[in-house]
């Protein structure tokens, strides 16, 4: 099943279930009248929205044009966002550039920050940047949507509570990152609002690419039009996403409604290496700073710039078929 919410001016939207293809909607607001309420209660109203989902796509319902322009993000704020990183080759990187080594611990013991979830960006927002010397960076992601997943749940059990599938662009100023990390109390200033794909889906929707809680599939990443990323979401992922869940639940319960990202989707080359740009025929990558790592790393300096008012950056999935399973993430960065 495939859910959205519409930007109808309201503090949290519209609920609408979405065709498969993307193109038609019917409202669910008589089942549910939000995304958050559906989850608060969603042993009961999934059945109901399932019923609706399959009479759209039978078309025996009226339905709507779906235009993922009017979509905000599925969950326009949330009760918890907290991102984790998956990929550790990402981390890898970004901590040789600095000539620092990655602890062992990191490969057992997830990396996760607790992100602002007031204020999410609808997907085709404007990212609002004050100063470019904050450096304004995007960061390609999959993240899912929990229901009341109670404290201390194991990962196999964590993956039952995973009830939706997304896509998100965790902005990020790379500018204020040290600074803040060297108070020793983590992001805040330089994790921005987040924005998430149009469509949510539950994992169902995914079929066989949907596998021990991650997605077997490349999450693609466009900068200025241009292909950036096309790194894939099955592979290189050192946690799966219910490792996620069920390390954000340790000491804590996690209400329905609670969204858990992976971390920037991040690949190694075929031979092992830190990976190539999709331009010299490697898989690129979902946010700049790796590349800027990268050339860190051979060059002595990073030579690519971070964002600025003008630039713009898509972030969407295509099925085996080559048919967009989220919708797409389509932001420009303009002066605040």
């Amino acid at each position: 099943m495939k859910l959205a919410t519409l930007n109808d001016g309201t503090r949290d939207g519209k609920l609408v279930v979405v065709s498969k293809d993307i193109t038609r909607y019917c409202a669910a607001d008589n089942i549910a009248p939000t995304l958050q309420a559906a989850l608060d209660n969603w042993d009961q109203v999934a059945p109901k929205l399932e019923a609706l989902y399959r009479d759209v796509e039978h078309q025996t319902v009226p339905c709507e044009r779906f235009h993922e322009r009017e979509a905000h993000s599925p969950l326009p704020r949330a009760y918890q966002w907290a991102d984790g990183s998956a990929y550790i080759n990402h981390v890898e990187l970004v901590r040789k550039a600095r000539g620092a080594e990655v602890p062992e611990s990191f490969y057992h013991d997830p990396l996760m920050y607790q992100g602002g979830s007031d204020d999410f960006l609808p997907p085709r927002a404007d990212i609002p940047l004050g100063d470019t010397a904050w450096g304004c960076d995007m960061e390609g992601e999959v993240a899912v949507i929990t229901d009341d997943v109670p404290m201390g749940v194991s990962a196999q059990d964590a993956a039952g509570h995973i009830k939706l599938v997304m896509l998100v662009n965790d902005v990020s100023l790379r500018g204020l990152i040290p600074g803040e990390l060297a108070k020793g109390f983590g992001f805040f200033q330089s994790k921005p609002a987040s924005a998430f794909s149009p469509v949510a889906v539950t994992p169902d929707e995914l079929g066989d690419a949907w596998q021990d809680s991650v997605i077997k599939l490349p999450l693609n990443v466009d900068y200025n039009g241009a292909p950036f990323g096309r790194a894939n979401a099955g592979v290189d992922a050192t946690f799966n996403l219910a490792q996620l869940v069920a390390h954000a639940a340790k000491t804590r319960n996690l209400g329905a409604g609670a969204i858990i990202g992976s971390g920037t989707v991040s690949n190694q080359d075929a031979d092992g290496g830190p990976g190539k740009p999709v331009s010299e025929g490697g898989l690129g990558y979902s946010c700049i700073a790796e590349i800027r790592m990268i050339e860190t790393i051979a060059d002595g300096e990073a030579k690519t710039r971070f964002m600025a008012p003008g630039d713009s950056v898509k972030v969407w999935m295509d099925d085996s078929e080559g048919h967009s399973i989220f919708g797409a993430i389509e932001q420009n960065v303009v002066q605040a």
